[in-house]
């Protein structure tokens, strides 16, 4: 479908201006919605792996996440009768003690543009929360934990061990600038991410 190809080439290269004409376009053209939004998903892991390579950098990929939240728009209406579209939900924040959002806020826009509906708690939450939120929302899949200093790593420990003891099952993921994968398994989560690029992939391949 040459629509839903050049739908790819908008959100890669960030058009936001003109992709919801052309999303809508592909629609009228007969394309399945979810086909759409799975094109978009993949060229959103396309401009991850740019980005983790170093090809591209936090600007383009913001541009790109942007444009494809433009085209999701047309595409909402349509899809949401169709519960299947989202892969579940995925709680993020960033633990407690720790005030970076701008790592948190670009893995976000990367999971949810892998599939997943998101739920973000913010800035310096506290273990518990993490758990309550679990348990607020509905079809909550994932929790993704972000801790950017070298200070806050105990609290990204007792964030993980909170949410395992009360939920066993739940698939936990960290990141941020100080964790390691060898601490992130230390601590007992189920995947690491070392950039907003790779944790949508990663995210993807924990629930999966």
């Amino acid at each position: 479908m040459l629509k839903i190809q050049e739908v790819k080439t908008l959100v890669e290269t960030g058009k936001a201006k003109k992709i919801q004409a052309i999303v809508q376009e592909a629609l009228d053209a007969g394309c399945p919605a979810q086909e759409i939004l799975n094109a978009m998903i993949d060229s959103m892991g396309v401009v991850g792996d740019k980005f983790s390579a170093g090809e591209i950098f936090v600007p383009e990929m913001l541009i790109a996440a942007k444009s494809m939240a433009k085209g999701v728009e047309i595409l909402k209406p349509v899809m949401s009768g169709d519960t299947s579209s989202s892969l579940g939900t995925c709680i993020i924040g960033t633990v407690a003690g720790d005030l970076h959002d701008i790592g948190k806020n670009l893995v976000s826009m990367m999971i949810e543009s892998a599939g997943f509906d998101l739920v973000d708690l913010g800035v310096d939450v506290p273990a518990q929360r993490f758990v309550d939120a679990v348990n607020e929302n509905k079809n909550v899949v994932l929790v993704a934990c972000s801790g950017l200093l070298t200070t806050t790593m105990p609290a990204l420990k007792e964030a993980v061990q909170t949410i395992k003891a009360a939920l066993p099952e739940m698939k936990v993921i960290v990141g941020g600038a100080p964790v390691t994968p060898d601490y992130a398994a230390e601590i007992g989560a189920d995947g690491y991410a070392p950039d907003a690029g790779s944790a949508g992939v990663k995210a993807k391949e924990l629930v999966n």
